[in-house]
C-alpha cells in the first residue's frame, strides 16, 4: 500500500497519510505525496473541498525523526513540512483528527481551513521536549488561533491538550464520537461542495490575506477578488436556480 492515499468522490478528495505503524509520520515519501496530492487539489475541476486524514485511528505523528536522522526531505517544493504547511491551497481543506495530532501532525491540522476531531483526540507541540522547535506553523499560527497565554503554554510545556478543550476556544469545529469523524468531515465537506466553486475559493482566499491587510484597504483591495464573482455565470446560474426552486449546476467560471 502506498504511504499516501489520494481519492475523489462527489467533489471531494481525501488525502490519507498511510502509516499507521510509524504514527502515520511523515517521511520524505509522505511530503512529497502529500505536495503532489494538493496540486492536482487545486488544478482538477472536479474537486471543490478536500479532506486530510490518517489511518488506523492516529492523525499524525509529526516528522518521522528517522526519516530526519537520515536527511530526508520532508519540506519539499518550499510548500513547508509535508508539502503543506507553507503551501496556498486555493479550495478549502479540513483537518478530519482521530487519535492524536502531535508535533508536525498538529501543525498540519493549523495549516487546514477547518478541524473536524474526536472527543478523545488530544493535540500537542512536544518538539521543546526533544529539543527542537515547532518551526512549521506552531510558534506562528497557534497563537492566532487560541488565546496568547494558552498557546504559550502548549508550546513551552510541550504537554497535549484536549480536542474538547481546544473546541471551547475556537480552535475546533466540530467534535464528535471516536470513529465518527470521517462521516462528520464527510458531512462538512459536502455542504461546502454544494456551493458554488468560484465564490468558495474566493471567499476563503478574501478571509485570509484580509489578516494582514490595513483597516483602511479592506473593502478597496476585496473588490479585487470578489466582482468578478458577482461578474461569473456561476453567479447568474445560483440566481436562476433559486428563482426555479432548483439545485445550482455549478461551472466554476
Amino acid at each position: 500500500m502506498p504511504d499516501v492515499l489520494f481519492d475523489v468522490s462527489e467533489g471531494i478528495a481525501t488525502i490519507t497519510i498511510n502509516r499507521p505503524e510509524a504514527r502515520n509520520a511523515v517521511n520524505g515519501a509522505v511530503a512529497l505525496a502529500i505536495a503532489e496530492a494538493v496540486d492536482q487539489i487545486d488544478a482538477r475541476h472536479d474537486i471543490q473541498v478536500s479532506i486530510l486524514t490518517g489511518a488506523g485511528g492516529f492523525f499524525c505523528a509529526g516528522m518521522d525523526l528517522k526519516a530526519f536522522l537520515k536527511g530526508e526531505n520532508v519540506k519539499p517544493f518550499g510548500r513547508g513540512f509535508a508539502g503543506l504547511t507553507n503551501a496556498r491551497v486555493r479550495k478549502p481543506l479540513i483537518a478530519a483528527v482521530e487519535g492524536m495530532a502531535l508535533a508536525g501532525g498538529f501543525e498540519l491540522a493549523l495549516a487546514c481551513d477547518l478541524i473536524v476531531a474526536s472527543e478523545v483526540s488530544q493535540f500537542g507541540l512536544p518538539e521543546v521536549k526533544r529539543g527542537l522547535v515547532a518551526n512549521a506553523g506552531g510558534l506562528v499560527r497557534l497563537p492566532r488561533q487560541l488565546p496568547h497565554r494558552l498557546a504559550m503554554e502548549m508550546v513551552l510545556t510541550g504537554a497535549s491538550v484536549s480536542a474538547q478543550a481546544l473546541l471551547a476556544h475556537g480552535l475546533i469545529n466540530r467534535v464528535v464520537p471516536a470513529g465518527q469523524v470521517m462521516g462528520a468531515a464527510l458531512e462538512l465537506a459536502a455542504t461546502i461542495a454544494a456551493n458554488g466553486p468560484m465564490a468558495v475559493a474566493v471567499s476563503k482566499q478574501v478571509l485570509v490575506d484580509s489578516q494582514d491587510w490595513p483597516s483602511t484597504e479592506l473593502f478597496v483591495r476585496q473588490d479585487e477578488f470578489t466582482l468578478p464573482v458577482f461578474k461569473s455565470q456561476d453567479a447568474k446560474e445560483g440566481a436562476t436556480a433559486f428563482a426555479e426552486k432548483r439545485k445550482p449546476v455549478w461551472k466554476g467560471i
